[in-house]
């Protein structure tokens, strides 16, 4: 990983008394290491990714402590590393992106839940729900639920964070049953402190091994002791669950001076509840609150006790749980009914059943229910605060003349995964459309303009799996794209293999960029400085590096081609070989091209340190000539780089825009390639630029301002 997080790695040392500053997710981090944590995995995507790229980089400390960490090559892998918990006494924690990445994990949670651990077992999961969301929106509570694994979604409170996470693996040992603990993106990075306590070193680690686990055939997920297990979920780990959960007050109750209703809520959204209770007048700026209330940071088990003693003799009790469906309003509608409280019960007939609860949302929800059962409140400020926003809003329409335009993700400044793209886009021209099969990664932005290729994604790494439903029935041959990340995620075994086992035709595209780059360009086994370091103890860099190209011809595949991506030509001219050959199989083209972010990571800080030693540098810009520029803008359709844009022409008988290529040009080339290979105007030129130029340098200057007439 090219990210240097040297500042986050001194704070895991802090000690006892020490206070800690920074971000939900580092603080996670923190309490890991508290804990005493024998071993960390997980697959990295936002919002945990810095869970995992924290504590690869501090290898020193961790090595100190004899926590091992392993980067993992997908969820399913990180969550069967808590195996070692249900045979040893150890704990450990792996994290991943939800919930795309639990659908990933399923069957090794379902495995994992059957027998229970013995040591404490955690998985910290990013539910980035809503706005921040870059995933499907569904919950991890399902997942829970079905497996019997419970479920903390704690407080965004730095502090309450911390101890949720050490009672994790506590609740865990006390009921011998793995705990999830999710965190919306907001929670990943609040800001806060909290008093740090000593690092733990844990009592089974690489420092003090242990001798191999008698067989046990109980501890395993297999009939017929599967059969006890379940009974063992709902007779014996529930109730100590349940126990545990209420004997160290991990849910928590907070009073208030209208005690004739209560308002029952996830730990993950009090912060946006307690924005609009002070929004309406029944919060203060230090967050006390006038209404009764019951925070959950564990969401699954409920404790019937907790939840009968908080609404018994309340007129109405409100349950605010984000999402669908409603899984906490129903077991609590259900827990009520069975001890004949008659309480009212609301939630989603007063709230969104779908969508984000912001603070502007909860205020129409909290107005609902105040409204009908404590009408003596008024309307408090919630109609006024839904008229300043509805004001707000009309007076942005009236600056803006409109509406905000919509400003979709796109490909960063001199990505190597456009060009592709662009290829793609003439090679459509000349063929017309054909099915795409797109995947997740930094090339699903390629679905939108001006690119607008894709027609299904289903999964990282499954692209080509997808593609397979409609090879037999398409004119053209389908195209199946995936990042290198994806390969070895899941499209290797998924696609490649099932392919060659089929023996049926397809073409594939591999986006080799060097790096899972759309979660935080962290390494794979195919990163070539990755190959280096494995290397250090001796053998080459040749000898053990890993080459996308080398795993397919060793499993079969017999026609691939490596193209630049920068070669616009050269791509146009394999993907045509590849569209109209007569080979019968499977077709990989591997697009070469370092993610344009890394390259910058690494070639800056050289480039500053050349400049301050006064060597000589070079820094490549393209720009166009607006006098050869007809305007008709072809080159931005075809390219969609931010950089090329459009200004005002100094020729004053233009009257469209022309062509321009701003600062931020990093010098990748697309413009030039792309006008070149779909023979467009040709007004892109390329300059040199020198810094501490050589006398060769100024030489050559002088003639060629001779030449130009330039000043």
């Amino acid at each position: 990983m090219e990210r240097s997080f040297a500042t986050e790695i001194e704070s895991l040392k802090l000690g006892e008394g020490q206070v800690f500053h920074g971000e939900g997710i580092l603080a996670v981090t923190k309490a890991l290491l508290q804990a005493g944590v024998s071993y960390v995995g997980g697959y990295q995507g936002a919002p945990v990714s810095h869970l995992l790229d924290v504590m690869v980089q501090a290898k020193e400390l961790m090595a100190e402590l004899g926590v091992n960490v392993v980067a993992c090559t997908n969820e399913a892998s990180a969550a069967a590393m808590l195996g070692a918990s249900i045979a040893y006494p150890v704990r450990g924690a792996v994290t991943w992106k939800s919930i795309v990445g639990t659908n990933v994990a399923a069957d090794a949670l379902s495995n994992l839940s059957s027998p229970g651990v013995k040591g404490g077992a955690l998985i910290v999961v990013g539910e980035d729900y809503g706005d921040g969301a870059s995933v499907i929106q569904e919950r991890t509570h399902s997942y829970a639920m079905k497996s019997a694994i419970w479920l903390m979604d704690p407080r965004p409170d730095l502090p309450t964070i911390v101890r949720c996470v050490e009672k994790a693996f506590e609740l865990s040992e006390a009921s011998h049953t793995a705990v999830m603990l999710e965190l919306r993106i907001r929670a990943c990075h609040v800001q806060g402190e909290f008093m740090a306590r000593d690092n733990k070193k844990p009592e089974i680690s690489m420092h003090n091994r242990q001798p191999s686990a008698p067989h046990d055939y109980n501890t395993l997920s297999h009939p017929p002791v599967t059969f006890a297990h379940e009974r063992e979920k709902y007779s014996d780990r529930m109730p100590a669950a349940r126990r545990f959960i209420v004997g160290h007050g991990l849910n928590e109750k907070i009073d208030g001076r209208h005690g004739e209703v209560g308002l029952i809520v996830q730990g993950g959204i009090y912060n946006a509840l307690i924005r609009a209770l002070q929004e309406i007048g029944l919060a203060d700026s230090q967050g006390r609150c006038d209404l009764p209330m019951l925070v959950l940071n564990v969401v699954y088990p409920l404790c019937p006790d907790e939840i009968v003693g908080f609404s018994a003799g309340r007129k109405a009790v409100l349950v605010i749980e984000e999402s669908q469906p409603e899984y906490i309003e129903h077991e609590i509608s259900s827990i009520l009914r069975r001890a004949d409280i008659q309480t009212s019960l609301h939630g989603k007939d007063m709230l969104p059943m779908a969508g984000e609860y912001t603070s502007e949302v909860l205020v129409g929800g909290l107005a609902k229910f105040i409204e009908k059962h404590v009408p003596r409140l008024g309307n408090l400020g919630a109609r006024n605060y839904s008229d300043e926003i509805a004001e707000l809003r009309s007076k942005a329409l009236i600056a803006l003349g409109g509406p905000a335009p919509a400003r979709p993700p796109g490909f960063c400044i001199g990505c190597p995964e456009r060009p592709f793209f662009s290829a793609l886009k003439l090679v459509e021209k000349e063929r017309g459309p054909f099915h795409v099969s797109t995947d997740i990664g930094c090339h699903s932005f390629a679905t939108f303009a001006p690119f607008s290729f894709g027609n299904s994604i289903l999964g990282f790494g499954m692209s080509l799996a997808s593609s397979a439903g409609v090879q037999s029935f398409t004119q053209k041959r389908p195209i199946a794209i995936m990042g290198d990340g994806g390969f070895w995620h899941n499209g290797l075994l998924s696609g490649v293999t099932a392919r060659l086992l089929n023996k049926s035709d397809g073409l594939l595209v591999i986006m080799k960029n060097g790096y899972t780059s759309a979660t935080g360009a962290q390494d794979l086994v195919s990163t070539p400085h990755a190959a280096e370091t494995r290397a250090a103890g001796g053998a080459s860099a040749t000898d053990t590096e890993l080459t996308i190209e080398g795993t397919l011809a060793g499993i079969g595949v017999k026609w691939m081609r490596s193209v630049h991506t920068y070669r616009v030509g050269e791509m146009k001219a394999a993907l045509n070989e590849a569209m109209s050959t007569s080979f019968d199989g499977l077709k990989v083209i591997i697009a070469e091209g370092e993610c344009q972010l890394e390259r910058q990571r690494r070639l800056k800080p050289m480039r500053a340190r050349a400049l301050a030693e006064g060597k000589r540098v070079v820094r490549t810009r393209y720009g166009v000539d607006d006098e050869t520029c007809t305007g008709d803008h072809s080159c931005i359709r075809l390219s969609g780089c931010p950089t090329l844009t459009v200004k005002t022409s100094s020729d004053q008988l233009k009257s469209d825009p022309v062509a321009h290529v701003t600062n931020g040009c990093v010098g990748c080339g697309l413009c030039g390639e792309a006008a070149h290979a779909a023979t467009l105007c040709p007004s892109f030129y390329r300059a040199d630029i020198v810094s501490n130029p050589s006398s060769l340098d100024r030489l050559f200057a002088r003639v060629r301002r001779l030449f130009t007439g330039a000043a």
